[in-house]
């Protein structure tokens, strides 16, 4: 009795071990079990969302977004691979921007106003929000591609933003509002009018009514840079590099002056504000501009060689046709020149339609007057006196 009650402790702890290890590999499947039922959800909430429009229609568009961390950072040598598109960056800074703060949107305005997200921008004294603000589409079916920051050639790069007809690359970054680093998912164009996703956007239905609701996946992750180290780990996908391809057209007037604004504003730089501006949005939307059209940049920026030669040379080369164009003109006067005069001096032989020719003829043809003057006067002088006299 006294010996199985010795042992009996150790067995019962050995038999609860079996047990725990048991557990602990049925809550690890089960979990991963929960992930790919959740992953497969959201591939077919993807799926049936209309906001999907917003990607050029490519076949191999589709793939997880990489939203930064530990396992996903990308090393300190790599760096956002444009060379697909061209594209330059506006701005460059040594150092990343900081983390995207968190803040609330302001009511949609009204009907066909895109939210454009805030952005960190750089100045000689550092970086400094941009509000995001609530804009009026430039024209029917417009989207906003918003700017983003990348690591390039050992530096950090600012790419513009633009509109156009589907979302390009913003570098996988977390904008939020239906901006979760691939596509936009807050609304779709249907008719001409923009229909907004109540499940991400602020929207006053008593103000707007083309509306509906979709659920988008929750991302926290607040990284604002693509590349280098703490960086996102993404490229263009082809349904981003098409859309960047296709025509579009520059941030408008009044987002540029939103930008300069906040540039002038120190409470809005991070110096200040410590990464928590106070001024995160602008209540007050933004109007568009008038005659804005997409324009086909992307050829252009991707073979600055072809643009040059179709842009710019055309003026050189109308020069080049004028000087061909300026002897003709030079060779038709001088026939003229010589049969007009000519008759004048034949008919008129009085001495005021001779006084007239003069100048004429000095002026165009100087040599031809002066071998025409030289034999005339000589048989016509004999013959006036006497027309003269007999009348």
């Amino acid at each position: 009795m006294n010996r199985f009650t010795r042992f009996a402790p150790a067995s019962l702890l050995a038999l609860a071990g079996v047990f725990l290890v048991a557990g602990c590999h049925g809550k690890q499947d089960q979990n991963a079990a929960n992930q790919a039922d959740q992953s497969a959800s959201t591939d077919q909430s993807q799926a049936s969302d209309p906001a999907t429009a917003n990607l050029a229609p490519i076949s191999n568009a589709s793939g997880p977004v990489a939203q930064g961390g530990s396992d996903q950072q990308a090393d300190q040598g790599s760096a956002t691979d444009n060379s697909d598109t061209g594209e330059q960056p506006v701005a460059t800074a040594p150092d990343p921007p900081p983390a995207l703060p968190e803040y609330d949107q302001p009511p949609a305005p009204g009907d066909d106003y895109l939210w454009t997200p805030g952005y960190w921008g750089w100045a000689s004294a550092g970086y400094y929000w941009v509000p995001g603000v609530w804009v009026q589409a430039p024209y029917a079916g417009a989207l906003w591609t918003p700017g983003y920051w990348g690591f390039v050639h050992g530096h950090y790069g600012f790419f513009n933003g633009y509109w156009g007809p589907h979302i390009g690359f913003y570098g996988g970054v977390n904008y939020g509002f239906g901006y979760v680093g691939l596509g936009y998912q807050g609304g779709y164009w249907n008719s001409g009018h923009f229909f907004y996703n109540r499940a991400v956007n602020n929207i006053n239905v008593t103000i707007i009514h083309n509306v509906y609701s979709h659920p988008v996946p929750v991302n926290n992750v607040r990284v604002s840079f693509n590349g280098g180290q703490g960086g996102i780990a993404v490229r263009p996908r082809p349904a981003e590099l098409a859309a960047f391809r296709e025509p579009h057209a520059a941030p408008m007037r009044a987002q540029v002056q939103n930008e300069h604004a906040a540039s002038l504003d120190r409470a809005q730089f991070v110096s200040v504000n410590h990464g928590k501006p106070a001024n995160a949005v602008i209540a007050k939307p933004l109007a568009a501009d008038r005659g804005v059209h997409p324009v086909a940049r992307p050829e252009a920026r991707n073979v600055p060689e072809h643009a040059a030669p179709e842009a710019r040379p055309n003026p050189a080369g109308h020069p080049a046709a004028r000087p061909e164009a300026a002897p003709r003109p030079a060779e038709r006067p001088a026939p003229h020149a010589a049969e007009r005069p000519a008759p004048h001096e034949t008919e008129r032989p009085a001495a005021r339609p001779a006084e007239h020719p003069a100048p004429h003829q000095a002026e165009r043809p100087a040599q031809h007057p002066a071998e025409k003057r030289a034999p005339k006067p000589a048989p016509e002088h004999p013959k006036k006196p006497e027309a003269g006299r007999s009348h």
